[in-house]
């Protein structure tokens, strides 16, 4: 699986360099068995924003910096082009962002209550408002009228149209990839267990752009069941390489 998210960022045509950063021998010798560029990174790290930071600090002419999550096996290489163009874009902006990342449309009720599955509150200028593991924002009115968000989803399905989801894909910029990680967690992180929210509390601007079209991140088994039902009926296909 990780080859394959390997595969997807090497495809993207802005993209000059594809690492993957790991504190596992196992996955440095079969990722490098099959040709891709893999750094063993420091067992102590907590998130992979950690990892990215290390293998930053030994790039230093490098300023923008793409952190693609290894449980992404079906990003689309057009969503992480858009990212990154995005972040090229603010790096010449007055009031820029730190960090770039991107939402996807949430067409069921299953994936809207699902916690494994972020979702992002995005408001003006697309600027990341808060992320959560619970539906939000909160639809108050539909929910004085129907009783429940079960009983908004029955009887105006289209509400879902409220939520977005949060694909795991981040783009820094370099001086803020190395301030994050020096950082403490904040409470909301761990509450959360996210660790963007950590960049809000911080007050970095987070952009959230569309992605070009929908992924599926693993994040338990019946998640990588649905990629693999994906694969089987041939919707998604390995992304030959440049």
């Amino acid at each position: 699986m990780i080859c394959w998210v390997a595969e997807r960022a090497l495809a993207a045509r802005n993209v000059d360099r594809v690492i993957v950063a790991t504190d596992s021998e196992a996955i440095v010798e079969a990722v490098a068995r099959l040709g891709f560029e893999a750094v063993m990174t420091a067992e102590s790290h907590t998130s992979g924003t950690d990892r990215v930071a290390e293998i930053a600090r030994s790039i230093p002419d490098a300023q923008i910096f793409v952190n693609l999550q290894g449980d992404e096996p079906l990003i689309s290489p057009t969503t992480i082009e858009r990212a990154v163009e995005q972040m090229r874009e603010e790096l010449s902006l007055q009031d820029n962002a730190g960090i770039v990342t991107t939402w996807e449309a949430i067409d069921s009720f299953d994936d809207l209550i699902n916690p494994d599955l972020v979702k992002v509150v995005v408001g003006a200028y697309n600027r990341a408002v808060y992320f959560s593991r619970s539906p939000i924002p909160f639809p108050r009115d539909l929910i004085k009228k129907h009783g429940a968000l079960e009983s908004a989803y029955r009887n105006e399905p289209d509400f879902l149209k409220l939520f977005r989801k949060h694909t795991g894909l981040y783009v820094y910029r370099r001086d803020v990839l190395l301030a994050f990680t020096q950082w403490p967690q904040t409470q909301l992180e761990k509450i959360e267990a996210l660790e963007q929210l950590r960049a809000l509390e911080h007050g970095v601007v987070i952009r959230v752009i569309e992605a070009s079209s929908p992924s599926t991140g693993v994040d338990t088994e019946q998640d990588l069941d649905r990629v693999r039902e994906l694969v089987d009926a041939g919707k998604f296909v390995p992304t030959a390489v440049r």
